[in-house]
């Protein structure tokens, strides 16, 4: 028996990176199955070994997560870097508002990265910064054509297993490119018809950066669903809320239509972000609306 960690999942057979520092293919035993278990990427397992010179084996034990998200399907990560372009396309800021949510759902902190920053001005620079300053986020500005940003990044990935997520053609795989030695990644360009990225990552896989630091590549997305929400907790996953909650005239105030309301204050003058909140809005009406059906 042998201790390891899933370092990639491609239909069904896993690729465990092993205490020896071999990397055995291995099955998940039936059992799993039955019991309908999936392992993940990132998941610590026992494995049993088949064949020691085909580097073949079976996961018979995966042991317990200290975290899980669904979407990207990855385990045991102790923070997100979610990655959006600033220009080119243009940043979905609804989608990132909503990824957002479900990491903090997850009690999981989360890097913004805006790449490409490059084509865009100062001022729209200074907009998306002030949108998601007291977000309870960093944000970072990167242009990964021109290396410039990543050392910062580097910084904050440091001993700790960080997801790195975003839509397609955002510059994903670059960003991993110049973060890792070990692995070069497939780029691609965006469908000029579209403006969306082509899907170059094609699978969740974890890599190792450097000793004691692992980065977890993951598919693009384009829409993320938070309907496993009740409207009225919405709130409690916008970092700016929480600081004035206590402030409301009514416990339980969602900060719509409530008098008194601290957060509302805040937004009509200007310490928290109009558009952000406007945002929230969105997303709370449409929770409310599902939950009627």
């Amino acid at each position: 028996m042998m201790q390891g960690r899933i370092m990639r999942g491609v239909a069904g057979v896993y690729d465990i990176l092993a205490e020896d520092g071999k990397q055995y293919e291995c099955k998940p035993k039936g059992i799993f199955r039955n019991q309908k278990i999936k392992p993940l990427v990132g998941d610590l397992v026992s494995i049993e070994i088949l064949n020691s010179t085909m580097l073949t084996g079976l996961i018979v034990e995966i042991k317990p997560r200290h975290s899980e998200i669904i979407r990207p399907a990855v385990a045991n990560i102790d923070q997100a870097a979610v990655v959006f372009a600033a220009a080119a396309p243009e940043p979905n800021l609804n989608l990132l508002d909503r990824f957002l949510i479900v990491m903090a759902c997850q009690q999981i902190e989360t890097i913004i990265c805006f790449n490409k920053v490059d084509l865009i001005s100062e001022d729209k620079k200074r907009l998306l910064k002030d949108r998601y300053q007291r977000s309870g986020c960093k944000v970072l500005f990167l242009c990964a054509a021109q290396n410039e940003g990543i050392s910062s990044l580097q910084s904050q990935l440091q001993d700790r297993i960080t997801v790195l997520a975003g839509p397609s053609g955002v510059g994903k795989s670059t960003i991993v490119n110049l973060l890792s030695q070990k692995t070069k990644m497939e780029t691609g360009k965006l469908s000029e018809k579209i403006q969306r990225g082509k899907h170059t990552t094609r699978y969740s896989q974890l890599i190792e950066l450097w000793k004691g630091t692992y980065l977890f590549d993951t598919p693009g997305f384009s829409s993320l669903s938070i309907e496993d929400i009740q409207e009225k907790e919405l709130k409690n996953y916008y970092a700016e809320f929480q600081l004035l909650e206590e402030q409301c005239k009514f416990n339980g105030c969602v900060h719509l239509n409530e008098p008194g309301c601290a957060v509302k204050e805040a937004v009509a003058i200007g310490k928290i972000n109009l558009e952000r909140y406007e945002t929230y809005r969105l997303l709370y009406e449409e929770l409310k609306s599902k939950r009627k059906y």
